[in-house]
């Protein structure tokens, strides 16, 4: 008689055992790479998004020719400007940024526009965000002797949308008459 050589019952339900608990780790893991991943991507999309905004304020204002500051209450102001950059394929197009109901436009028109915006003005807009805070602040001209230059204009802009940390920072406006370099 010949035996066979095989696997007793108990050596494959303990297999099948270890098997399993390795199943549930590795499927553990697999989720918990699927969790941080889409954290990550949330991240890194919001990251993108105020990075693309910091880049479209900052053009906008060091490329802009003339700029008005309307402050509307502490944390508001009403900004509006003719610039270079535009967003909708405008030559030298008027952008305004305004926060109505907690909600950060920007207004870009061939038009002047003012606040409050008239019924009839055409116009592109785009919302930024929910705003806590818009500010533009310009800086106090020096005293300065007859044989110095004009001063320069210099702004700081403050702005702090709901989701996302506040944004500071200094620009200078380079299509003015005062914006010549030294």
């Amino acid at each position: 008689m010949r035996m066979r050589r095989g696997f007793t019952l108990i050596e494959v339900l303990i297999s099948i055992s270890i098997l399993s608990v390795v199943m549930i780790f590795l499927y553990k893991s697999y989720a918990s790479l699927n969790h941080s991943n889409a954290f990550y991507k949330q991240e890194a999309e919001r990251i993108q998004t105020q990075e693309l905004l910091k880049k479209v304020l900052f053009l906008d204002l060091s490329l802009a020719s003339s700029l008005k500051i309307q402050n509307q209450s502490p944390k508001e102001d009403v900004v509006v400007m003719q610039t270079s950059n535009s967003l909708h394929k405008r030559y030298d197009p008027y952008v305004t940024y305004f926060i109505k109901n907690k909600k950060l436009y920007r207004l870009e028109s061939l038009k002047e526009l003012s606040y409050p915006i008239p019924a009839e003005s055409q116009f592109s807009v785009d919302l930024l965000g929910e705003a806590k805070i818009f500010r533009l602040y310009k800086s106090q001209p020096k005293a300065q002797s007859k044989s110095e230059q004009s001063p320069i204009e210099l702004y700081l802009l403050h702005l702090h949308l709901k989701e996302n940390e506040p944004i500071f920072f200094k620009v200078k406006l380079l299509n003015t008459p005062n914006s010549t370099l030294p």
